[in-house]
């Protein structure tokens, strides 16, 4: 496992520490096993602020990259007994085709205090779409549950403007596309919604997408924890997953969800537009057909599920938040196949009366 040294003056490291709401950026160096770059560093994420172990945003001054990403996120995964569910759940969506942020676990000292293990995660943005050879195009972050493709908020509040819940992550050449696919969404009537959303929306990929966030039943994943990408050249919008601990069996404080607590068509307006759709809904019924056979398996699973427990073991009394919950980290690759079973079945049980509508 590469472990990180970060280096911050202790009065700069109490200050972003003191007030956990505020996004202070403060200067560091971080030190890998064979280089030393000048950093900035803040607390990242909401709910995990307060908790003791945080997560971290970093963005690399000098040099400006490192292997090639400006910007990288180290995730505290303090909720996630398995510490591995953001990571399998990326793995995850990449193997049925979306995109999907690289990360890795690495053990993190700061000012030679060691805080434990770690999730990086690869910034979804501009430097992510060229590592790719990805055509570049603007990237809209879903910061909120506003982010919910209505014209009303979750509890049911008109909206002030049509973007509430979005982030322009990355503009490029002055994108209007969300606002284009937010219109069609909510004013174009079914006959003209199922004729132009191909135009606008990458379907296929949103679909794989819903495959995704239905398997792994994050709550969360319909309205948040997304980002949209517009793709220059098929000048179609696309979407990737963000933020996937509560996943595989477990909510986003860690505790347990039922397997069938998320239905098989999943929430959202965009959702229940497309899956009106005859054509669409036969579309997203032979990705997750798919995905029920091949992916989404123990089979397939274990090996993945096992290489990232054989990672993680030999650190887990280097982490101050691990150190004490080892017989549950222990349980925790068979409690996620245990998921995997049940969700696959009751999935599979719903397929026909999906394709039947």
């Amino acid at each position: 496992m590469k472990k990180y040294y970060i280096e911050v003056p202790e009065n700069e490291l109490l200050r972003i520490h003191h007030d956990i709401w505020e996004h202070n950026y403060v200067d560091a160096k971080l030190k890998t096993a064979n280089r030393k770059l000048s950093i900035k560093i803040a607390l990242r994420g909401n709910q995990l602020r307060k908790h003791k172990k945080k997560s971290y945003h970093i963005i690399f001054d000098k040099p400006y990259f490192m292997e090639g990403q400006h910007e990288i996120h180290l995730n505290a995964e303090y909720n996630d007994p398995s510490i591995m569910r953001n990571k399998l759940s990326f793995d995850f969506f990449e193997s049925i085709g979306v995109l999907a942020p690289q990360s890795i676990h690495i053990l993190l000292y700061i000012n030679d205090i060691c805080h434990g293990v770690y999730l990086q995660l690869e910034s979804f943005d501009q430097h992510y779409l060229h590592n790719r050879n990805l055509p570049d195009g603007t990237i809209y972050y879903a910061t909120n549950d506003d982010a919910n493709f209505s014209l009303y908020t979750p509890d049911q509040k008109l909206k002030l403007t049509l973007e509430d819940g979005y982030t322009k992550k990355y503009d490029f050449q002055r994108d209007s596309a969300l606002k284009r696919l937010l219109i069609g969404i909510n004013t174009f009537q079914k006959e003209k919604f199922d004729e132009e959303i191909e135009n606008i929306l990458d379907v296929p990929k949103y679909l794989k997408w819903l495959t995704g966030v239905v398997c792994t039943q994050n709550f969360d994943g319909f309205i948040h924890n997304y980002a949209l990408y517009h793709n220059s050249d098929s000048e179609l919008i696309e979407i990737t997953p963000w933020d996937y601990d509560g996943t595989w069996g477990r909510d986003l404080h860690g505790r347990p969800l039922d397997h069938d607590y998320i239905p098989i068509e999943g929430y959202n307006t965009l959702t229940a537009r497309l899956l009106d759709c005859t054509k669409f809904r036969l579309m997203y019924g032979a990705f997750l057909q798919e995905a029920l056979h091949t992916q989404f398996t123990e089979q397939f699973q274990k090996p993945l599920i096992d290489n990232l427990y054989n990672t993680i073991r030999p650190y887990i009394y280097k982490d101050p938040n691990l150190k004490n919950k080892v017989t549950t980290f222990d349980d925790e690759p068979q409690y996620i196949l245990r998921f995997i079973r049940a969700r696959n079945m009751y999935l599979d049980s719903k397929l026909d009366v999906l394709i039947k509508k």
